[in-house]
């Protein structure tokens, strides 16, 4: 659909707009950077009888990346804190920030799947794990019920 210019992506953002509070920008971008818009983008590949997870978590640190295996649940998160301060030349605050934020993703990987199994590495923002996939459960098989009678 074309649609005159006046009509770009923040149309609204015009007419609402809220006080900047000078420098503050978005929180996001403070604690995440530039790339706040692909964190925890996951891909997930089947090979040779594993599953191999590569997760997106640019900026953060292994520090703050938290896996757990629970209940057949893998659960990953990240928390990041930011603090900034600025004083004056004679050592003076003028102003001090603070920032923290935190996300996680849980995916179901079956109740086989021990603690042991899982594998992980992080390395230039990409957390890649790697599990075994669990194996198929077999159903019991028909028994004919007797009918009395």
């Amino acid at each position: 659909m074309l649609a005159p210019s006046i009509f770009g992506e923040n149309l609204f953002d015009d007419w609402f707009d809220f006080p900047s509070f000078g420098g503050l920008g978005r929180v996001e971008n403070k604690l995440y950077g530039d790339r706040s818009g692909r964190l925890m983008k996951t891909d997930v590949h089947e090979k040779d009888g594993q599953y191999d997870m590569d997760i997106d978590l640019p900026g953060f640190k292994k520090e703050d990346i938290k896996v757990e295996l629970h209940d057949g649940y893998l659960q990953v998160s990240a928390v990041k804190g930011l603090n900034e301060e600025e004083k004056d030349e004679k050592g003076k605050l003028i102003r001090q920030e603070r920032y923290s934020g935190s996300m996680q993703r849980s995916f179901y990987v079956g109740d086989s799947i021990k603690h042991e199994d899982v594998k992980a590495k992080f390395e230039q923002g990409v957390l890649k794990l790697s599990f075994p996939k669990e194996g198929e459960k077999k159903l019991p098989e028909k028994q004919p019920i007797m009918i009395e009678g």
